[in-house]
């Protein structure tokens, strides 16, 4: 019962402030960054989390691949990391009104992923922004999992990566399912882990993208057997 009022607190709350950081990035554009580097780590005491990042966050990379299972993940990730991320996200959140505008005003990438011709955008958009001094995150399931399985990875940041020659850096988010389920409307307290991952250079070696997942899902496995066991 708490963990359900805790999330209906964090939803609100979640609504009211994305809106409100909206309005900032509309008035401040060219402080963007800033403020939406503020808003996530405003969320991460509404949500009373903490992050552990593990790794090292490589300076030269130009795309993140990242594991997802809640809105946490951007929360997370976008609180901990200094980067200047340009996330892509499906097109069905640019269409949400007034909060659409999360994708339109700080340059995001929103795609269709039932048009086959998406990825000829996402090459496009990614040229620009990488121009920019953006790094572009993308979660490769294409939607969120368990936390716990990782879905199938789709094919389109495998061609992004490929045919611009970018470096890549896979990371591992851990717990954030737990902190906000938003399936159920179920917050609660904890730590997520940001484990950032060897980068990769996808011009040596054919097979990375199917190497990366199952490197990807041994480290989420081994965090998630660690977490339990000290429950």
């Amino acid at each position: 019962m708490i963990a359900r009022i805790r999330g209906l607190f964090v939803a609100l709350a979640f609504s009211i402030t994305i809106l409100i950081a909206i309005a900032l990035m509309y008035m401040f554009k060219k402080k963007n960054f800033i403020l939406r580097k503020k808003f996530s780590k405003l969320q991460t005491i509404f949500m009373n989390f903490t992050t552990k990042i593990i790794g090292t966050p490589d300076k030269d990379v130009k795309l993140y691949l990242i594991n997802h299972q809640s809105l946490v993940d951007i929360v997370a990730f976008e609180a901990a990391d200094n980067q200047d991320k340009c996330w892509v996200a499906k097109k069905e959140i640019e269409n949400i009104p007034l909060f659409g505008h999360i994708i339109t005003i700080p340059k995001m990438i929103a795609i269709d992923r039932k048009n086959k011709r998406s990825i000829i955008k996402i090459i496009k958009l990614s040229k620009e922004r990488l121009k920019e001094g953006r790094v572009i995150t993308m979660f490769p399931e294409g939607t969120r999992g368990d936390g716990e399985e990782l879905l199938e990875f789709q094919t389109g940041a495998k061609i992004l990566a490929e045919k611009l020659n970018l470096k890549v850096q896979p990371v591992v988010l851990v717990n954030t399912r737990h902190i906000f389920d938003s399936r159920g409307l179920i917050s609660r307290s904890g730590e997520v882990s940001i484990i950032y991952l060897d980068s990769i250079d996808p011009k040596t070696d054919e097979n990375w993208f199917e190497t990366m997942k199952i490197d990807m899902q041994k480290r989420l496995t081994d965090e998630l057997a660690n977490y339990t066991s000290h429950r």
